[in-house]
């Protein structure tokens, strides 16, 4: 990733993790003033779908996000148009924002356990996922997920039930070090400027790696 698109989604990621810092602490704050004691009942499990840090943006799927409100596409790439070799140019569609998905994460146990992350367009939005790695990243940090791949996937258009994999090994090491950390932060490409906190339970993060997308949960499986 280029210095100044880093240090942009490191600023997204602090702003996501600050969130929902303040959120844990006004949590806190409100189960002492009521005194019930009582735990959440909205944690998140693995396989839960998350919801995007500051829904507020995101409203019915059309924030500031690239993908807000794209409604075509072919497999040509985002742009203007594509040439197609006969003097015109057929309208291709808008690269999907993380706030235009609903996300799902899984923990699976192939490959010595990964998060396979689930991408589906909201409802009346039709956008592309780029040929290029999910930008991944863990803590407050922004350790970010390296490539699974040698290759470069292929775009995806998301639309209706279409949906697009990709999978996340979050230790590659075999040693005994890392962090404990319970969710990532994903967005959809270096300049996606709202990215989304997805629980996934307690995971140790050293060295992470992420497939490209895929469309069967079968390729999305980040081995080696």
């Amino acid at each position: 990733m280029s210095g100044n698109r880093r240090k942009a989604f490191l600023v997204s990621v602090a702003l996501v993790s600050g969130a929902l810092l303040m959120t844990a602490c006004q949590d806190t704050d409100q189960a002492a003033d009521t005194g019930t004691g009582q735990g959440s009942s909205s944690a998140s499990t693995p396989g839960d779908e998350a919801t995007p840090s500051g829904s507020s943006a995101s409203g019915s799927g059309q924030g500031t996000g690239k993908g807000s409100g794209a409604t075509g596409g072919t497999e040509d790439g985002a742009g203007s148009g594509a040439d197609t070799g006969n003097g015109k140019r057929e309208p291709v569609g808008q690269v999907c924002g993380a706030n235009d998905i609903s996300w799902n994460t899984r923990s699976e146990s192939q490959a010595g356990g990964y998060i396979l992350i689930s991408a589906k367009a909201k409802p009346g939005i039709t956008c592309i996922l780029p040929a290029a790695l999910p930008t991944v990243a863990f803590g407050s940090d922004g350790t970010e997920a390296g490539p699974a791949e040698q290759a470069v996937g292929r775009q995806i258009t998301l639309s209706g039930n279409t949906t697009a994999y990709a999978g996340v090994n979050p230790k590659s090491t075999n040693g005994d070090g890392g962090k404990e950390l319970d969710s990532i932060i994903v967005a959809v490409g270096d300049d996606d400027s709202n990215p989304v906190s997805l629980k996934v339970g307690t995971i140790t993060v050293d060295k992470p790696v992420v497939t490209n997308w895929h469309t069967s949960p079968a390729d999305a499986v980040p081995f080696g």
